[in-house]
């Protein structure tokens, strides 16, 4: 790269990571710099569909995510007595999209980054917790300042617009955690089994493993302890089905977290001068999406190859939000739908693939995506 050489990414999530090791690869100068004194692994773990691992080959990471992921066959809904409503493909989808789909627990993801960075000779710059002041000292000191800051607090998307950009509480919480259970309980299937407001899903890893979330329509109270969030949880899934009674008796209690749940509306621009944001701290979806790990990662293959091709930074950054802007509200919008559906005030128990083939999915998911 000629006038786009050296580049700050602020937060070291999935997308800033991702960023930073394609950049690095191109012969970029990177720094790093991350809120926190540590990788965050919140959230339990991924599905890395497709399209993400389309982004993680081009990485050169694609077999160490197979090797501590898992597989999953199919994606399977019940409803809360146990009874199946609807199967979906995931083999189908992934022959049609040349790339499996992998899913892995988030802090096995964040660590095969960042040693990937690691052997970059990349150093992520913890305990750094940047303000609107320090944006301004990095957009003097490098060519493109990247905020991949997240979804809730980013600093770097408020540097943008005049007035605040707030992520929009959708109604419902998820209690997260990471369960072990005795191997081929759940036949590399995802399970998701849902009530009128209520959702529980398990997405096995391997070797008994699963990751697994737990869903009600909630009104915001961060006051509320855990352990309180914890026992009604215990007590509205108490009489789900066993699957999900073996899930909430086996597991880490370390693990355990709840999140309320934000995203974003879709922004009108993602760019100033030469300060960029991706991932959730421009387009977060809700997690009803299954896409915002996928997304992040492909703002990150599409932001790298505009930086490749040398063009003018206005040009680049201009163009990488045209090129993502429809696809990842897209993302926004199917997660919005699915959630109205299932939390809403009218929920109807549907399949979150009704009447989506394997081929419409597999479209969607690699488009833009060019097999080079």
């Amino acid at each position: 790269m000629n006038n786009i050489n050296r580049i700050a990414i602020v937060g070291a999530g999935v997308a800033g990571m991702a960023l930073a090791i394609l950049a690095t690869q191109q012969g970029c100068q990177v720094s790093l710099y991350e809120r926190d004194s540590q990788v965050s692994s919140i959230g339990a773990g991924v599905t890395l569909w497709p399209n993400a691992m389309f982004v993680l080959q081009k990485m050169g990471l694609e077999e160490e995510i197979k090797r501590v992921g898992g597989k999953p066959r199919f994606m399977r809904q019940f409803d809360q007595a146990g009874v199946q409503q609807g199967e979906f493909d995931i083999e189908a989808v992934n022959l049609l999209s040349g790339f499996p789909s992998v899913t892995i627990l988030r802090r096995d993801l964040m660590n095969t980054l960042a040693k990937a960075l690691n052997g970059l000779g990349v150093e992520i710059h913890f305990g750094h917790s940047m303000t609107a002041r320090d944006i301004d000292g990095l957009k003097q000191d490098f060519d493109l300042v990247v905020g991949a800051d997240g979804r809730m607090n980013s600093v770097v998307r408020q540097t943008l617009y005049e007035e605040e950009v707030s992520p929009r509480y959708q109604g419902f919480i998820n209690i997260v955690g990471i369960s072990q259970l005795e191997e081929g309980v759940f036949d590399n299937a995802i399970h998701d089994f849902r009530g009128p407001g209520e959702r529980f899903g398990i997405v096995p890893v391997k070797a008994g493993l699963c990751f697994w979330a737990g869903a009600w329509s909630a009104h915001l109270d961060k006051e509320r302890p855990l352990f309180a969030w914890s026992a009604e949880m215990h007590q509205r899934f108490m009489n789900w089905p066993d699957s999900v009674q073996k899930v909430l008796k086996s597991y880490d209690q370390a693990t355990l977290n709840r999140i309320f749940v934000h995203d974003l509306d879709p922004l009108p621009y993602w760019h100033q001068d030469n300060v960029l944001i991706i991932g959730d701290a421009a387009h977060a979806p809700l997690p009803t999406s299954g896409q915002g790990a996928c997304q992040a990662l492909e703002d990150s293959w599409h932001l790298a190859r505009l930086l490749e091709a040398h063009a003018e930074l206005d040009s680049v950054l201009t163009g990488f939000y045209q090129q993502r802007i429809a696809k990842t509200s897209a993302a926004q919008t199917v997660g919005r739908q699915l959630a109205q559906r299932i939390f809403g005030d009218h929920s109807e128990r549907k399949s979150s693939t009704s009447g989506i083939t394997a081929e419409q999915l597999s479209q969607f998911w690699m488009q833009g995506l060019e097999m080079k």
